[in-house]
C-alpha cells in the first residue's frame, strides 16, 4: 500500500532539498492510492507498479518544487497546469504549495473529474479540474503554465499563450534536452533558463525549460 512508501518518499523528498510535512507526505500518499484505485477502470497511467508511480510521477513532480518556489518567492500565484492527466505535476504543486492556485486542464472528461475527485477527498481548496481544450478555454490568465509531456515546446507555447499574464512564464518538463524543440520556437520568446534536474531514485535525464514572451 503506499502508506508503507512514506520513508521512502520523506527521503527523496529531503533529497531535494523539500521540508514537506507529515501531512503534505500523507496527501501525496493518499493521491497515489486515488490514482490506483482510479487507475482501474480510468487507464489516468500507463505505469501500475507502486513504487515506480512513486518515483516516476511523484518524486519526478516534486523535482520541480524548488524551482518553482524559487521563482515565486512566496507569492500568492495561479498556474495551469496543461495537459494534465491524472496531475501530474498539478496536484503534487497544490499539495507543496497551498500558495499556489492550480488549474489542472485536460481534453479528458475523467480526468479533469478524477482531478475534482482528488481536491475533494484530499481537501485541496487550491487544485481545479477542467475539462476542456486549453485553446477553448475561457479562463482569466496565469502567472505561470506548466506542463509535463503534454506537446511539443511549440504547440504548448502557442496553444496556451493566450492564457498567459504579461509577465509570466511557462516552465515546461521534459526529458532529455529538447534541442530541435527549442530550435522550432519562434523568435519572439525568450528561452532564458535550460535546467537540468536529479530525480531521486530515477536514472534517466530530466530538465526544466523555462521561457517567456520577449518584451
Amino acid at each position: 500500500m503506499p502508506h508503507d512508501m512514506k520513508p521512502a518518499l520523506a527521503g527523496a523528498a529531503a533529497e531535494l532539498g523539500l521540508a514537506l510535512t507529515e501531512t503534505q507526505l500523507d496527501q501525496l500518499l493518499d493521491y497515489l492510492a486515488l490514482i490506483q484505485k482510479w487507475n482501474k477502470v480510468y487507464n489516468l497511467t500507463a505505469v501500475r507498479e507502486p513504487q515506480a508511480m512513486l518515483t516516476q510521477h511523484l518524486v519526478d513532480s516534486l523535482s520541480l518544487i524548488p524551482a518553482l518556489r524559487r521563482h515565486a518567492k512566496g507569492q500568492a500565484m495561479r498556474m495551469m497546469d496543461v495537459g494534465s492527466g491524472g496531475g501530474l505535476p498539478g496536484v503534487v504543486v497544490a499539495i507543496c504549495d497551498p500558495s499556489i492556485d492550480v488549474t489542472c486542464v485536460d481534453a479528458v472528461a475523467k480526468k479533469a473529474t478524477f482531478i475534482k475527485q482528488v481536491a475533494a477527498e484530499i481537501g485541496l481548496p487550491n487544485l481545479h479540474g477542467e475539462h476542456s481544450r486549453v485553446e477553448a478555454l475561457d479562463t482569466a490568465p496565469f502567472d505561470l503554465i506548466t506542463s509535463r509531456a503534454f506537446a511539443s515546446l511549440l504547440d504548448f507555447t502557442t496553444l496556451t499563450r493566450q492564457h498567459l499574464k504579461s509577465d509570466a512564464i511557462w516552465l515546461a518538463m521534459k526529458g532529455q534536452h529538447p534541442a530541435e524543440e527549442l530550435a522550432a520556437l519562434p523568435s519572439d520568446l525568450d528561452v532564458f533558463h535550460v535546467e537540468q534536474l536529479q530525480v531521486p531514485g530515477l536514472d534517466a535525464q530530466r530538465c526544466l525549460i523555462w521561457i517567456k514572451p520577449r518584451a
